[in-house]
């Protein structure tokens, strides 16, 4: 089982706005900090990227991706600090076919990501707030760059179906790249990567509902119960039981918030003998107990929908 697929299908990611765009100096674009994950691609020419409030341009060139985190405003430009505008003002501003053919135009690749539940959020949050995958001779990037575009500058039938998917290719690159690479990765991403406990690490994210036991993992990682615990703490950070417990919770939450199911039904799917001993756990994890923090949460979330 594929931890970071098994936590995409979890999180239901999805594709919103996606836009090609072209423009010949000067000209800038602003993105709000609202969207939670930005793919930006480099097609021709050459643009700089930078977060509201910083002063660390980067440059973007052919081939290059960027992903950039919700939370503040991002610009892209022709050149540091350029003056940027909205998406709207942008496309009307540079909606001429002319710069199609010329070759002093940038033409790029914007699209906008979104992820569900805390699952989703996590895998976000993991990453840095802005994460550059540099181009190379080898990068499948520059094909995957070269579909996008093709699709995006002809309507043919199917053409967001194809525009999806390729998205979806592009968010993967990324965030496997990102992931390996970053330091507040979560602890699954090390995990996964040692031999030693992938095994156990996986069967303990892929299958919820099993009671979990120590021995059982330590016979499947071919280590001693003792053995196993030490290795887990040393490389997670936490013990095999208090790890499974927490994913278990963070299983829960997104149960509660996103899908129409009782909570018999959650504590049954998070592994759980009786909706006692869940409630007991989730209100020692979140101070109150699952049928309330339902009831909070989707008042919280109908509130950030009103807004």
């Amino acid at each position: 089982m594929d931890i970071l697929q098994e936590h995409l299908v979890r999180a239901r990611a999805s594709g919103g706005v996606f836009a090609r765009s072209i423009a010949v100096a000067p000209w800038g674009l602003r993105l709000p900090g609202t969207i939670q994950l930005a793919v930006h691609a480099m097609i021709q020419g050459q643009a700089w990227l930078w977060l509201d409030g910083e002063d660390a341009p980067i440059e973007l060139r052919p081939g290059y991706l960027a992903l950039v985190r919700g939370g503040v405003d991002h610009f892209i430009a022709h050149e540091p600090g350029a003056h940027c505008v909205l998406p709207e003002d942008f496309r009307n501003q540079h909606s001429s076919d002319e710069a199609e053919h010329d070759p002093r135009a940038a033409a790029f690749l914007c699209g906008a990501y979104r992820f569900a539940g805390d699952i989703g959020a996590g895998l976000v949050n993991a990453l840095p707030s802005v994460f550059l995958v540099p181009s190379s001779v080898d990068n499948p990037i520059h094909g995957v760059v070269a579909l996008l575009s093709r699709e995006l500058s002809q309507a043919e039938p199917g053409r967001q179906t194809v525009l999806d998917r390729l998205l979806d290719v592009l968010v993967v690159f990324g965030l496997r790249t990102g992931l390996a690479s970053s330091v507040n990765a979560p602890a699954w991403v090390r995990g996964a990567a040692d031999g030693r406990l992938s095994r156990a690490l996986q069967a303990m994210h892929g299958d919820t509902n099993k009671p979990w036991t120590v021995d059982e993992l330590a016979r499947m990682s071919n280590m001693s119960r003792a053995t196993f615990a030490r290795v887990f703490q040393e490389v997670l950070g936490d013990t095999p039981m208090r790890y499974l417990t927490g994913w278990r919770m963070t299983v829960a939450r997104d149960l509660l918030r996103t899908q129409d199911v009782s909570l018999i039904e959650v504590a049954e799917r998070v592994g759980y003998s009786s909706l006692y001993a869940f409630a007991t756990a989730f209100r020692r994890h979140h101070g109150q107990p699952p049928g309330r923090w339902r009831q909070s949460g989707q008042a919280l979330f109908d509130a950030t929908v009103a807004h």
